[in-house]
């Protein structure tokens, strides 16, 4: 599993931090949220302009990283199984 964190959609409500705890932290300086462990990927979608984040989900949070994205109120964090399907 693979999550994608759009930094600069995020607007700073750090919901993801409580959902998820080990894959994101509040950066509260820049008011925004840092997948961590994170790098920056290019996109073709919509986001190809923007700061796009990437990590493999570690085994046994999934579930956390699940809900850290439909946590998000402006869907920052998108969530693809092992074969690239968008899961949420």
């Amino acid at each position: 599993m693979r999550v994608e964190f759009d930094r600069d959609a995020c607007i700073g409500m750090y919901q993801c931090v409580a959902e998820w705890e080990a894959g994101f932290e509040a950066d509260r300086d820049a008011g925004k949220a840092v997948l961590v462990d994170g790098e920056e990927i290019e996109t073709d979608d919509e986001r190809a302009d923007h700061d796009v984040f990437a990590r493999d989900v570690p085994e046994g949070e999934e579930l956390d990283a699940k809900f850290a994205a439909r946590a998000c109120p402006v869907d920052a964090i998108r969530v693809y199984d092992d074969d690239g399907e968008r899961v949420v």
